[in-house]
């Protein structure tokens, strides 16, 4: 029996607050996004969050320079974006990996489990191959129980190593999203 499709609630709500606190306690004080309905939760928390500096980014590979550049001025970051935005910043993530500096990336997943919409799916798909091919570790949540054990497990390899870690949130722990009527 298939599992049933959730329809997209923001269903943030339940995990945000915890993976928020494993930042905070890592020492993250910058986050870079793209808005994304996925991170809303966490977004909002770090724009209300004095202690946060919350960037809105025009295009994700903006994120990479950004991260960088805080990592140079003794500054932790996370960059949150949508797997749709990994193919912008191909090209920038090299610069991670060849100058050893860290940076924890939360990717909400679409191109997968019950997704409507054909479009994301090439990216979706691609996504892991695409961050592994350019030096990132990539790790994949799909329990809200252990998100924030992944996370934290995830930022401690990143800044342990001084490498790129990704954490690859999947539809099915976001819920997927439904438009339109049925086909």
């Amino acid at each position: 029996m298939s599992e049933p499709v959730s329809t997209f609630q923001n269903p943030a709500g339940v995990w945000s607050a915890a993976v928020y606190d494993v930042l905070k306690a890592g020492n993250v004080r910058l986050m870079s996004f793209v808005p994304d309905g996925g991170h809303r939760g966490l977004i909002e928390q770090g724009q209300l969050d004095p202690e946060m500096q919350a960037i809105t980014l025009s295009t994700e590979e903006e994120g990479i320079a950004l991260s960088a550049g805080a990592w140079v001025g003794g500054q932790r970051s996370v960059l949150l974006m949508q797997s749709s935005g990994v193919g912008n910043c191909i090209n920038m993530l090299s610069l991670l990996k060849t100058c050893q500096i860290p940076l924890l990336m939360l990717v909400t997943m679409r191109g997968e489990w019950a997704e409507f919409n054909p479009w994301q799916v090439p990216m979706g798909q691609a996504t892991p191959k695409v961050l592994e091919a350019m030096g990132v570790l990539v790790q994949r949540s799909d329990d809200p129980a252990t998100l924030a054990g992944d996370v934290d497990a995830a930022l401690r390899l990143a800044y342990s190593t001084y490498s790129p870690v990704a954490v690859l949130l999947s539809q099915k722990l976001l819920g997927a999203k439904a438009f339109g009527g049925k086909k």
